[in-house]
């Protein structure tokens, strides 16, 4: 009897609850407030549903604004050599009418202290170059373009 009692003063120790309760895990004081709190909810009767279609799938979903609103996303075109970060244009190799095949090395561009060599993704002849050595191109800038 003496160990029992001496082994449920111990529990009440561990947990600093003289009561011998179990300890709060402060879930019971939000479950308390909100029973007490006798506010009504708005519940939209006719929510607004969109279509997103995620490879050929059709889904029904909510789309907040920020989504709505976001930049629309497109297939790249490989013709368009654009900056996918922002640096400068240390050493330009090609020159508008040259002729080009698929790994030739466009420019190299120095990012965050990084030499990049952009190369081209196909074969064909230079129609624009928009850069020149030196230049300093934000993000998606339209570096060269291929006819």
């Amino acid at each position: 009897m003496a160990n029992k009692a001496m082994s449920d003063s111990n529990n009440n120790r561990d947990t600093g609850n003289k009561e011998g309760k179990k300890p709060s895990t402060g879930t019971e004081n939000i479950n308390r407030r909100n029973e007490t709190q006798k506010e009504p909810v708005e519940v939209d009767k006719n929510p607004r549903y969109k279509s997103l279609i995620i490879e050929g799938a059709k889904y029904r979903t909510f789309l907040n604004r920020k989504f709505e609103n976001r930049k629309k996303w497109y297939i790249p075109d490989p013709k368009k050599i654009i900056s996918y970060i922002p640096g400068t244009v240390v050493k330009l190799f090609v020159h508008e009418g040259q002729q080009v095949v698929k790994g030739d090395v466009i420019l190299i561009l120095e990012a965050m202290k990084m030499k990049n060599r952009i190369v081209f993704s196909r074969s064909g002849k230079v129609k624009a170059v928009n850069v020149v050595e030196g230049d300093k191109v934000p993000k998606n800038f339209l570096m060269v373009e291929l006819e």
